[in-house]
């Protein structure tokens, strides 16, 4: 993948301003509830009755906080972001049966609540290229499954 000066540039200083607590648990909490079928990898977190529950879950919060620590591995690795992931593909594969559609489905998700954080500060030019930041993260985590 090649990024440009200014992909870089809107990536980096855009994820500098990230409270990676409190993004990672609300993309969680979202894929948790606008997609509920993901529901079934988290069934030992406890309550996920509702979008309040799935939302005040201290286990969503954190495994949230985790995946978004590892996303900003990405941003760390631009360029070699399929060897940055390539343990967690083979984890989310091999031991955690993860469809590989979620990873997308996360990243989606991701955007739409940068963009409610960043209000008009998250450009469309922002938009592009966290776009392409979660695409080519997803195709990472699911490179094992190929």
């Amino acid at each position: 993948v090649h990024w440009t000066a200014e992909e870089k540039q809107l990536i980096c200083s855009l994820w500098g301003k990230i409270d990676v607590g409190l993004i990672g648990g609300e993309t969680l909490a979202g894929l948790l509830v606008i997609y509920p079928w993901t529901q079934r990898q988290f069934s030992h977190f406890g309550n996920l009755s509702s979008p309040t529950a799935i939302a005040g879950n201290p286990r969503v919060k954190a495994h949230g906080k985790k995946v978004l620590t590892s996303f900003g591995d990405a941003i760390k690795n631009l360029d070699n972001i399929k060897d940055t992931f390539a343990k967690l593909s083979e984890l989310h594969c091999d031991k955690l049966h993860v469809d590989p559609t979620n990873f997308k489905l996360l990243g989606n998700v991701l955007v739409i609540v940068l963009a409610d954080h960043h209000g008009k500060e998250f450009t469309p030019a922002h938009h592009a290229a966290y776009q392409k930041l979660v695409n080519v993260v997803s195709h990472s985590l699911a490179r094992r499954y190929h």
